[in-house]
């Protein structure tokens, strides 16, 4: 019985591959989560739309644009009392000439989503290849859009496996704070962090997706915890904040996160 076939060979080789990828992941998990440094953070823009505008807009950005994401960690850092004071330090990198390749629409396909993170792994690579120094951070890809009105855009997500993010934004300046909140939320999601809110409503859950849940009366809130990512209104009406002034990290979250300690 011939045991080195082509297909046999094949099948080694991306079982190989995959095991080198869950020891990296497992690597940069570990080192993430221990809080002792700051996580270097880079956004590296992406013409979403492929126009003139978006292409114009990005030209515009620089570091200061996303100086409130290291202001709301720092600000909360000191809240759990961790060691480190900055946890993340936030820089622009360069734009990046192509887009990464689409989740599938089925998440439930364990094979289609594997797939999938493979090829994504190979784009990252590809285009911001790691070393050894840079190995820990968490690269955001955000891809940029004009928008249309009354459109929502594609769903952003976070990658614990990898430390990626890949965001759908707005080009526009009157945006950029906003944006911040949701590219704080997936970095949050690339430390552990999970969805405080209810897929089929947008809605926060209670008590978790609720900054104050001891407030009474409960509702209007006046913040929102980051991982809901929307203000509780009312038990059916939630809406974005303004800013990342308006969004707190909650005790669930934190925990989450390795910011309290777990009994």
């Amino acid at each position: 019985m011939k045991f080195l076939t082509f297909k046999n060979i094949r099948i080694l080789f991306l079982l190989s591959l995959l095991a080198s990828i869950a020891i990296y992941a497992q690597d940069q998990k570990l080192n993430t989560l221990y809080w002792y440094q700051p996580i270097p953070v880079v956004i590296y823009p992406i013409n979403g739309d492929n126009s003139a505008e978006t292409a114009q807009y990005i030209q515009t950005l620089s570091a200061n644009d996303f100086n409130d994401i290291d202001t709301f960690f720092a600000k909360h850092a000191k809240k759990y009392q961790l060691i480190v004071q900055n946890p993340t330090t936030t820089s622009l990198g360069n734009t990046i000439g192509s887009a990464p390749p689409p989740p599938p629409e089925d998440r439930n396909n364990k094979f289609k989503v594997a797939s999938w993170s493979l090829k994504l792994r190979y784009w990252t690579y590809m285009n911001t290849p790691d070393d050894i120094s840079n190995k820990n951070r968490i690269r955001l890809y955000v891809l940029y859009h004009q928008g249309k009105e009354n459109e929502a855009l594609e769903h952003s997500l976070g990658l614990q496996k990898g430390l990626i993010g890949i965001i759908h934004a707005y080009a526009t300046p009157e945006q950029n704070r906003q944006n911040s909140i949701i590219m704080a939320h997936e970095i949050l999601h690339t430390v552990g962090a999970t969805d405080k809110y209810d897929y089929s409503t947008n809605q926060p859950i209670y008590p978790h997706g609720y900054a104050k849940p001891e407030r009474s009366p409960l509702f209007p809130q006046r913040y929102a915890e980051i991982m809901a990512g929307r203000l509780p209104l009312s038990e059916t009406k939630a809406k974005m904040p303004r800013d990342l002034r308006f969004c707190t990290i909650g005790t669930q979250t934190a925990r989450e996160i390795n910011w309290i300690e777990t009994q």
